[in-house]
């Protein structure tokens, strides 16, 4: 399995038959070879062309649109009507899992279905507090039923406890800080890894902890106690610590005051030439710069549950942020499975499908248990 990053590759018009192998390759062995491989020292310098461009603030402002006002109620109607429209034309190259969903299942008949799900967007609705995304107890009894059938996986950039206590479903596996915090099922060829230590879970049950940005946890708290102090003036602004990645939520933050926090995050990481700086909605994020992401923690994931170069497994993954592209490119290329995109305007991805918001997405948790209660019969 070929382990390097290639974030360049063109985002595919529609989404292509997939084929019966799902091509995941089951040695492990170059999973510690490649991963401590630093992305090319070019991209500090990159950064700092960037920054002096204020591209990053244009970066920050297209992903996290403000809320626009509109004159009057007439005003409000039309410019609804006009994102219906490009929402509708969207879901042509997008269509929904639920539209689409006799199509999934007719596919995934014969196969074991593989579910990875994002927590923020996903499971729960965006809210201003972080600190306050709680999924609604009708979802969480969702996601319980769903793993009585198909192992199931949340996969976040939240650190791994603080995904867990939101959730609070033992029947789980976690990856948190994006993937470089996972907890799975004990087997050998994962157990080998240098970067697995046995564990044990809240039950007491023996799992397999796969950590490998661990050497980053110093970096990553000193990084978090500077950007606490230099935002510390900046009205909403919001600093979390992911344990192996620290966030900067700017959602509260008035628009004026974005290139604030912007540069004072590129004031402390540009001391840490071994961390990089990513964004999702909302939000900057200081991440190790390691070979890992969301779709490499998906392929692990299938790994130590003994789900690859199998030709009868099925994986899915639904997400909404720019995070969750690694893991729909995993799925997509080589065509190993279907990427759910979460969102409700119209965005390229590398996602088969599309669901519009949380609720769409239980709806489709919840027919996939009813399809597979239907067929057991």
């Amino acid at each position: 399995m070929d382990l390097k990053s290639n974030h360049t590759a063109p985002i595919l018009a529609d989404p292509p038959p997939i084929s019966n192998s799902l091509g995941v390759h089951s040695s492990l062995s170059a999973f510690t070879s490649d991963l401590l491989q630093t992305l090319p020292r070019k991209r500090n310098v990159l950064l700092d062309d960037i920054w002096s461009s204020s591209s990053w603030l244009d970066t920050m402002k297209s992903s996290s649109p403000p809320k626009r006002k509109t004159k009057d109620i007439n005003s409000e109607l039309v410019s609804a009507d006009i994102k219906e429209v490009a929402y509708r034309i969207w879901m042509l190259k997008y269509p929904s899992a639920l539209a689409s969903f006799e199509q999934i299942t007719n596919y995934a008949k014969g196969k074991r279905i593989a579910l990875f799900l994002d927590y923020d967007g996903t499971l729960s609705p965006i809210v201003d507090n972080p600190d306050c995304a709680f999924m609604s107890s009708e979802m969480r009894a969702a996601v319980r039923r769903l793993a009585m059938y198909f192992p199931t996986a949340i996969i976040s950039g939240r650190s791994r406890d603080k995904v867990y206590k939101f959730v609070g479903l033992t029947e789980l596996y976690y990856a948190g800080s994006h993937g470089m915090d996972i907890m799975g099922p004990v087997r050998q060829s994962i157990s080998d890894e240098p970067n697995c230590i046995k564990s044990t879970d809240k039950q007491g049950k023996e799992v397999n902890l796969f950590q490998p940005a661990r050497e980053f946890l110093p970096m990553i708290g000193e990084v978090f106690n500077s950007l606490v102090e230099s935002t510390k003036e900046i009205k909403g602004a919001k600093v979390e610590n992911n344990k192996f990645c620290v966030s900067v939520h700017f959602r509260n933050v008035e628009e004026k005051s974005w290139e604030t926090v912007a540069q004072c995050v590129h004031d402390v990481i540009k001391n840490y030439p071994r961390l990089r700086l990513t964004h999702g909605r909302k939000v900057l994020e200081v991440r190790p710069m390691i070979n890992w992401d969301k779709g490499k923690a998906v392929t692990f994931l299938l790994e130590s549950l003994g789900l690859s170069n199998c030709n009868d497994v099925l994986p899915i993954y639904v997400g909404d942020d720019q995070t969750d592209e690694d893991a729909f490119k995993v799925l997509r290329e080589g065509n190993r499975g279907y990427g759910i995109l979460v969102s409700s305007v119209p965005k390229e991805s590398n996602a088969f499908f599309s669901l519009r918001d949380p609720q769409e997405v239980m709806e489709f948790l919840k027919s996939l248990v009813t399809w597979m209660k239907s067929s057991a019969l």
